[in-house]
């Protein structure tokens, strides 16, 4: 009974050994990949990290017609690439990055890259963080995530540019579409561009000298009508581009600016002239 029980001791402090060895080599596991560099393809907050391809990011800019009067904002800005490539077009430049390794990573890419006083970068949320002063808007995120913040983009000065790298805003249909192929840079399976610019909101009912223009508005899709006396006609290919607004009734196009609760522009078709609305 005396050596049974020795041989079920010296088991018993085996097991324990191997338990012992084996969380010693998971720990030393995790905190070598807790001191990784970041990777492709590594768990993010909200999605995987996916870097856009060079040629993507210089065709989203492209889109965006970046100069360097404009502010982008990049949201989710990964190592920084499209952050630091508006900073290269002269623009000031801004990314919002979750983890913290990839916003060391990218604010070291931007110095290498001699842009750092043009290419800033904060470590937070982007469901947190005001973007509101962006004059273009840069994303890669999945739709689900674009339908979270459309509520605030559609809320952003009109004339926003939106740039988002192949993804979708569901019925919110992108002005611009752009494939990038292997040629250009780009081939992976994101490679294409899709632009929005953010449209003012004129839906509702305009006063003008000789009657009413009434706007129903989808996004920047418009339609509606013109009363003119006794008349009415429907208006037709109505659409904002920022805060430009145009549509034709019958054969006479209206473009114009939104001024606050102003319409003015000019027409041009079987007559010409300038024309007015307020509200």
């Amino acid at each position: 009974m005396w050596l049974k029980g020795t041989k079920l001791q010296c088991v018993a402090i085996l097991l324990v050994s191997l338990v012992l060895t084996a969380g010693s080599a998971f720990a030393q596991f995790q905190d070598a990949k807790d001191s990784a560099e970041p990777y492709v393809g590594q768990q993010g907050k909200d999605v995987i990290w996916l870097p856009s391809e060079q040629g993507l990011v210089d065709r989203m800019l492209d889109l965006a017609k970046v100069t360097p009067q404009d502010y982008v904002i990049d949201l989710g800005s990964g190592d920084g690439r499209t952050v630091i490539t508006s900073a290269r077009r002269g623009a000031r430049a801004m990314g919002i990055e979750y983890d913290p390794k990839l916003f060391a990573l990218a604010r070291k890419n931007a110095e290498t890259a001699g842009v750092a006083d043009r290419a800033q970068f904060v470590n937070g949320d982007i469901f947190q963080s005001d973007f509101s002063q962006a004059t273009v808007l840069t994303m890669f995120l999945l739709p689900s995530l674009n339908m979270k913040l459309r509520p605030t983009i559609l809320e952003m000065k009109p004339g926003t540019r939106i740039v988002s790298n192949s993804f979708d805003m569901e019925d919110w249909q992108a002005d611009q579409t752009a494939n990038v192929g292997r040629d250009e840079g780009c081939a992976g399976g994101y490679c294409v561009a899709r632009l929005w610019i953010v449209p003012a909101k004129v839906e509702g009912n305009w006063r003008l000298p000789e009657g009413e223009l009434r706007i129903t508005q989808t996004f920047q899709m418009l339609s509606g009508e013109l009363f003119l006396g006794n008349r009415t006609t429907p208006l037709a290919d109505g659409r904002m581009n920022g805060s430009q607004i145009q549509f034709k009734v019958g054969d006479i196009l209206y473009t114009g600016q939104v001024e606050g609760n102003t319409l003015k522009g000019t027409y041009s078709g079987g007559k010409q002239g300038e024309w007015q609305a307020s509200r």
